[in-house]
C-alpha cells in the first residue's frame, strides 16, 4: 500500500515538472494495474459457449415419378397389351379395369401400367414395373447416345481468297457437314480491309448457296469484331444418315465382338476335347499294361512251346 502511495506521489511530481524538464515518468509495467476478467464476463461466455450451429439445411430429395398403375387407373375400359419374348407387344384385347387387374395378377403378380391415356380406350401394359423402368432407362440412354451434341467446326478465309483456296475451304466444310457437325464460316479482315465488309457478306452467301444441299444457315451473317461469320447446320436427312451409319457401326462392332467371343469358346472347347482325348488314351494305356507276374507267365508259356512242351526245364529256369 505504501509502495502505491509512493508511486502516485512520484507521478504527481513528474506531472508538475513535465513542462520544465521535458521528461515523463512512467510507472513500471509490473506495477500497472490490469483489470481482471471474471468468469461472468461476456468475453468468457462467448469463448466458452459459442453456441452450436444450426441443423443441416433441408436437402433436395429427388422423388421418382411413377406412372399411373394398378389401382390408380381410373378408366373403366382398357386396351391391354403385354410384351412377348421378342420385345414386341401382344394385344390381349379390350377388357374392364377389374378384368385387367385380375389378368395381371394371374400372370404372376405383374403390374398394370397406363402407357397411353390419350387413346380411346386407354392403353395399359401388363409388365413387371422394375423391368418396365429398366427398359425406359435403356431407351433414354440410346436416345441420348444417338442424339449426341454435334461439334462446331470452323473454316476461315479472307474476302480476297482465290478459287483454289475457296475450293479447299468448301471441301472441308462438306466433310464436316457429312459427319453431322455444324460449321462456322468466318471471313477475316485486317486493318482497313473492314471497309469491304460487303464483299465478306457476298462470300458467305455464296458459300451457303454452294452447301445448300447439305446445310441450312442459322440466320444471317453477323459481325464479330473485325470478322464476319455465319453458322451452317446439317439438314435433317444428313443427320438421319449419320445416325443410321453410327447405329450400323455399333451393330457391326457388337456382331464382331460376339463372333470373337464364340470363336474363343470354340477354341476352348477344342482344347478341352483334345485334353480329354489325351487323358482317355493315357488311361487306356495304363489299363492295357501287363503286370510283372503276367509277363513271367507269358514267357514261361512261350519257352514251353519252344522246348517241346517240357515244363520241368522252364520251372528250373524261373525258380
Amino acid at each position: 500500500m505504501k509502495l502505491f502511495q509512493a508511486v502516485s506521489t512520484l507521478v504527481a511530481v513528474s506531472a508538475m515538472t513535465n513542462v520544465a524538464t521535458g521528461f515523463t515518468l512512467v510507472a513500471p509495467r509490473s506495477l500497472a494495474t490490469t483489470p481482471l476478467v471474471t468468469s461472468s464476463s461476456p468475453t468468457t461466455l462467448m469463448a466458452r459457449g459459442g453456441g452450436r450451429r444450426g441443423g443441416r439445411g433441408n436437402r433436395d430429395v429427388v422423388q421418382e415419378v411413377k406412372p399411373t398403375m394398378n389401382e390408380e387407373i381410373q378408366a373403366t375400359e382398357l386396351r391391354v397389351v403385354t410384351p412377348n419374348p421378342k420385345g414386341k407387344d401382344d394385344s390381349l384385347g379390350i377388357m374392364s379395369r377389374a378384368e385387367a387387374l385380375a389378368k395381371a395378377k394371374d400372370m404372376g403378380g405383374l403390374d398394370l401400367i397406363l402407357v397411353n391415356d390419350k387413346s380411346d380406350p386407354p392403353v395399359c401394359k401388363i409388365v413387371d414395373y422394375s423391368k418396365y423402368r429398366y427398359m425406359l432407362e435403356k431407351k433414354a440412354k440410346e436416345l441420348k447416345k444417338n442424339s449426341k451434341a454435334t461439334e462446331i467446326k470452323e473454316v476461315k478465309m479472307s474476302y480476297k481468297i482465290d478459287v483454289h483456296d475457296y475450293g479447299v475451304r468448301k471441301k472441308n466444310a462438306l466433310k464436316f457437314l457429312a459427319q453431322g457437325n455444324r460449321v462456322k464460316c468466318t471471313v477475316m479482315f485486317r486493318g482497313r480491309e473492314v471497309q469491304h465488309d460487303n464483299l465478306g457478306f457476298d462470300l458467305l452467301e455464296k458459300l451457303a448457296e454452294d452447301l445448300d444441299e447439305l446445310a441450312a444457315k442459322e440466320g444471317r451473317p453477323k459481325r464479330e469484331g473485325r470478322n464476319l461469320s455465319v453458322i451452317l447446320s446439317p439438314r435433317a436427312e444428313v443427320l438421319k444418315a449419320v445416325n443410321e451409319k453410327r447405329r450400323a457401326d455399333d451393330k457391326a462392332k457388337k456382331k464382331n465382338k460376339k463372333v470373337a467371343f464364340e470363336e474363343k469358346l470354340a477354341a476352348k472347347a477344342s482344347t478341352d476335347a483334345a485334353a480329354a482325348t489325351t487323358n482317355a488314351l493315357a488311361a487306356e494305356g495304363l489299363n492295357g499294361e501287363l503286370s510283372v507276374e503276367d509277363t513271367i507267365i507269358d514267357m514261361e508259356s512261350s519257352l514251353d512251346d519252344l522246348l517241346g512242351g517240357s515244363d520241368d526245364l522252364t520251372d528250373d529256369i524261373f525258380s
